[in-house]
């Protein structure tokens, strides 16, 4: 499900923001066409980029889900991910662990709002 979008990272909320900001460095950091971070029931945050070493291929969101389960995360809060729109394998992939209705929010690369999906 996409909503309308918002235009810059200052409509978001503080704990948000933070994970657009840990999204963001997550990309850079390997030079990945996208990052993701997310946030679970307890506050804790993970990020991952966009990982491709033959044969695995994973997405940052995928990643970031994927390390949450292995934290022991029980649930999401909100997540993240920039560079690109999640695809709709991948809201699945984080509906597994987030449940029905988490908020998504996808940024561009400079940080910015594209829109808001739900798992």
């Amino acid at each position: 499900m996409t909503t309308a979008a918002m235009t810059t990272t200052d409509e978001l909320d503080v704990e948000d923001a933070k994970l657009v900001t840990l999204a963001r460095g997550a990309r850079a950091r390997v030079g990945a066409v996208a990052g993701a971070a997310l946030r679970d029931e307890t506050g804790r945050t993970y990020t991952g980029a966009d990982v491709s070493v033959p044969p695995l291929s994973l997405t940052a969101l995928e990643l970031a889900v994927a390390q949450a389960v292995a934290s022991g995360a029980r649930g999401v809060e909100r997540a993240v991910v920039v560079g690109r729109e999640p695809t709709p394998a991948e809201l699945e992939v984080a509906r597994g662990l987030a449940g029905p209705g988490v908020r998504v929010i996808s940024c561009a690369p400079d940080g910015s709002v594209v829109a808001e999906l739900s798992t």
